[in-house]
């Protein structure tokens, strides 16, 4: 049964939102606002998941989440985002995902200026991981355990205890 109350999509974007802000360093911005509407030069409103501005001001880029677990993000999917920047005059766009684009929909994010944000579906606020930029990412707010060795495993603990394996570097 689904909570309408509280889909698991809607926290995935605050939490998409949350960690861009965490790393709008990384991409030269100053901050992501969460999810409104941007009118189009066309006419149509656009609904963003977030828009990332510059550290001006002066420019924003549109956000597209999409926590489709086992699928890759399509071509059509990142072309709609493609437009929605073209029509409202974003810089450009950021589509996150936990599986990543379609090798169709990364020809088309890197005519259209899209930042491709792997972000895993058990994120949260206190605890994130992910790959944007090249590199695999991780953010912590509460207190964490950390030890080096060749092999990273990446496991998060909730509130009753549970242990939900995040990330094994021994799996491809």
């Amino acid at each position: 049964m689904t909570d309408k109350k509280s889909p698991t999509w809607k926290s995935y974007e605050d939490i998409a939102t949350f960690v861009l802000n965490q790393c709008a360093h990384e991409f030269g911005l100053g901050n992501f606002d969460g999810k409104q509407m941007i009118e189009g030069a066309s006419g149509t409103d656009w609904e963003v998941d977030a828009r990332g501005w510059s550290k001006d001001g002066s420019t924003f880029f549109n956000v597209e989440c999409k926590k489709h677990i086992g699928t890759r993000i399509s071509q059509a999917l990142t072309g709609s985002l493609a437009y929605s920047i073209t029509d409202t005059g974003a810089t450009g766009g950021f589509l996150v995902s936990p599986e990543g684009l379609q090798s169709g929909a990364k020809k088309v994010a890197a005519a259209a200026g899209i930042h491709e944000i792997k972000l895993d579906p058990a994120s949260t606020t206190s605890a994130y991981f992910g790959e944007w930029l090249g590199s695999l990412h991780a953010g912590f707010t509460d207190v964490v355990n950390v030890g080096v060795s060749e092999h990273l495993l990446i496991t998060l603990t909730d509130e009753n205890g549970n242990v939900k394996q995040v990330y094994d570097s021994n799996k491809p």
